[in-house]
């Protein structure tokens, strides 16, 4: 029982975090120094789990998507999500090639964070004084892929942060339709990811040293805390700005920064 309790922990962190505009891989690099590393397959595939969750939220618009591609709002719309993704999937598998590895010491993340933290106050006040404009423009998702590869690349960034404050002060500054497009250029994205990582490691036979008990209950627990985390932040989000995170991001980078030895 004792083996299970920290995959538990760490699908509950993957669950809350990976929408919220805090950085789950950041807060999963900090839960495992405590907790012990894992594998990267582990860490992709329970924000697999979180990932479903929204594709179960966000059910029901992806249907509309699907079944109404002959409608010219729905084909647009699908075609920028298309486009955002594969802007993603091309540079994000570059980086890959190129050697671009998380960090294993927390500094970085906690550096990222602070910074992030910043951006969002910054971009928050930006967005504000802009006129309540819902459409996404191709402009949005291009910047939207961008900003998926520069979060995959540097964690602590956040994915949901940066793509969300990009859609904003790129020109959807209504927070909820930015919120959701962020939110579905999501699903492809990492369920792609995790598709890779796993077929990765069993061609290169990792896949028998992974503990894949722990990992489906880590992504079962990632599941069912993201699908609650996610319909409270679209309520939230709502009638209220996203500054208490930004300041949650400053102060628990700050705090790290204080709290790790040097090189940590």
């Amino acid at each position: 029982m004792t083996d299970l309790i920290h995959p538990i922990l760490l699908g509950i962190i993957e669950g809350i975090t990976e929408f919220l505009p805090i950085s789950s891989t950041g807060h999963l690099l900090i839960a495992e120094h405590w907790l012990g590393k894992r594998s990267d397959v582990f860490n992709v595939v329970i924000q697999a789990g979180a990932i479903l969750a929204v594709a179960l939220i966000y059910r029901e618009r992806l249907w509309q998507l699907a079944t109404g591609f002959a409608k010219a709002e729905n084909r647009d719309y699908a075609l920028k999500l298309l486009v955002a993704f594969l802007i993603t999937a091309v540079l994000g598998f570059a980086a890959t090639r190129l050697g671009f590895k998380l960090p294993e010491k927390i500094t970085p993340v906690a550096w990222a964070l602070v910074i992030g933290g910043i951006w969002m106050l910054g971009a928050e006040w930006l967005a504000a004084k802009q006129p309540d404009r819902t459409p996404i423009t191709w402009r949005v998702a291009i910047l939207v892929g961008l900003a998926q590869v520069v979060a995959a690349i540097f964690p602590g960034t956040s994915r949901s942060a940066a793509t969300i404050f990009v859609a904003l002060l790129a020109g959807t500054s209504n927070r909820a339709a930015a919120t959701e497009f962020a939110f579905l250029v999501g699903i492809p994205t990492m369920f792609a990811a995790s598709g890779y990582e796993l077929l990765k490691s069993l061609k290169s036979g990792n896949g028998v040293h992974e503990d894949w008990t722990a990992l489906a209950i880590a992504f079962v627990v990632s599941l069912v805390t993201a699908f609650v985390a996610v319909k409270w932040l679209l309520s939230y989000i709502r009638t209220h700005r996203f500054t208490p995170f930004a300041i949650y991001r400053i102060v628990l980078g700050i705090v790290l920064l204080i709290a790790l030895p040097t090189g940590g």
